[in-house]
């Protein structure tokens, strides 16, 4: 009596030689699966620079890239070095192709922006590993089903083939090497370990190898050659995610210390910037009102240790002219965040209203208060207490036809203000 096994993937499978046909009219580059190529790169390049997902996830559905390295896998698991080779060509004609077509669109495109989608393919970890494992598992068993269902779509989405080429292409186009090569370092493990899933499979289903009498030194060779690129292409992705835990930790202990020592404070943070790649480690700051001398920047330099960020230093922006091309820095890169940073927004122009100190509403109130100012002008004055510590002072220096009452014009300059402190002076108009 034969027992009914869920996890028998004998169950439900395809003739192994359909199956065999069935992949190797799927690895040519050719004709129809060139253009349909070409289409599908421009689709997702197009997808990347708008840093639209659904219009990437439609590219990646109508993508022919799996077909070779399908046959890779299935070619190095039974020994069939001809289909192996032609799958390799094909690849590889794949990726030139798509590499020129992603380079020239994002070339001629005006639009060069980083997007977040980007920046998703230029730092692939042993996540990006285990999704293409798996992925391709199950892509390797769908082929060899009778009913093969719709798992492979599934899978073009979750292996993401196309959007690291057109990443590269973007890197190519831009002159940005960095980019290049974290995009063709993820569509390398993509390829590898689809190939190497599929090669697992087929081997557990015990396909019939194609050189019987070399077959155990054929086998050797393959499982040594596996096991050194298996070496190569996962350490640099375990080292990758052991950095950016560690950066996601750094930034954890950066906003607990920054909450504590300054906004449950009452101080509000107009600018925050870590550089956790810097050595050593910075993070930037810069406060609305608040001015910090030597004696204070040390003592909070000093807590860095005890809130474990370690190797830091901590700079505060006190400079009004460099502060203010921080905060209209910062503005513009938040134009399109999400409503959730609205706070973050409101204090940016604040603090970029605290410098203009005069309007339309300031001239016309001012000429009937105060008809005999003959011209006049405004501004920021610092006033240097030491060498790290900054105050600043508004200013207002005119030039009047008749004596001016000067105490009820720096009462009205105080309120206009609202300030506490005001430095008044007279132009020197002696030759």
């Amino acid at each position: 009596m034969k027992i009914f096994n869920p996890w028998n993937l004998h169950e439900g499978e395809e003739n192994k030689e359909k199956v065999l046909v069935d992949i190797t009219n799927n690895i040519s580059f050719n004709g129809a699966n060139l253009w349909i190529l070409a289409c599908a790169i421009l689709i997702a390049s197009i997808g990347l620079n708008m840093n639209s997902t659904a219009v990437i996830i439609g590219a990646m559905l109508i993508s022919p890239l799996m077909g070779p390295i399908v046959g890779a896998g299935f070619a190095l698991a039974t020994f069939n070095f001809q289909l192996l080779s032609k799958s390799l060509k094909n690849l590889l004609i794949a990726t030139c192709v798509s590499l020129i077509v992603s380079t020239i669109y994002f070339y001629l495109s005006p639009f060069k922006e980083v997007q977040s989608e980007l920046l998703a393919r230029t730092s692939p970890t042993i996540y990006d590993v285990m999704i293409a494992f798996f992925g391709g598992i199950v892509g390797a068993i769908s082929i060899t089903r009778k009913e093969k269902g719709n798992p492979i779509s599934g899978v073009a989405i979750a292996t993401a083939l196309m959007p690291p080429l057109c990443t590269a292409g973007f890197g190519l186009a831009t002159g940005d090497f960095k980019f290049f090569v974290g995009a063709v370092y993820l569509y390398a493990i993509n390829c590898f370990f689809i190939g190497i899933s599929t090669y697992l499979i087929i081997k557990y289903l015990k396909y019939k190898p194609q050189e019987i009498t070399t077959n155990l030194k054929t086998a050797k060779n393959v499982r040594y050659g596996i096991t050194i690129l298996l070496f190569l292409i996962t350490i640099p992705s375990l080292y990758i995610a052991y950095q950016l835990l560690q950066e996601k930790k750094y930034n954890q202990n950066v906003n607990v210390f920054l909450d504590k020592e300054f906004v449950e404070k009452g101080h509000t943070i107009i600018y925050k910037k870590i550089n956790f790649k810097s050595n050593p480690k910075k993070v930037e700051i810069a406060l609305i009102s608040k001015k910090f001398d030597s004696l204070e920047l040390n003592r909070l330099n000093d807590l860095l240790k005890i809130y474990t960020i370690p190797n830091s230093e901590l700079i505060i922006k006190q400079n009004t002219q460099d502060l203010k091309q921080e905060i209209l820095a910062e503005l513009k890169k938040n134009n399109n965040i999400s409503k959730g940073d609205d706070i973050q927004i409101k204090n940016l122009r604040q603090a970029i209203a605290k410098y203009q100190l005069y309007d339309q509403d300031f001239i016309t109130d001012i000429s009937i208060v105060f008809p005999e100012i003959k011209n006049y002008s405004v501004g920021l004055q610092n006033h240097i207490i030491s060498k790290d510590s900054i105050v600043e002072k508004p200013m207002f220096m005119y030039e009047s036809t008749k004596n001016l009452d000067t105490t009820k014009l720096k009462k009205w300059l105080i309120n206009k203000w609202d300030t506490d402190e005001i430095d008044i002076q007279e132009f020197d108009t002696k030759k």
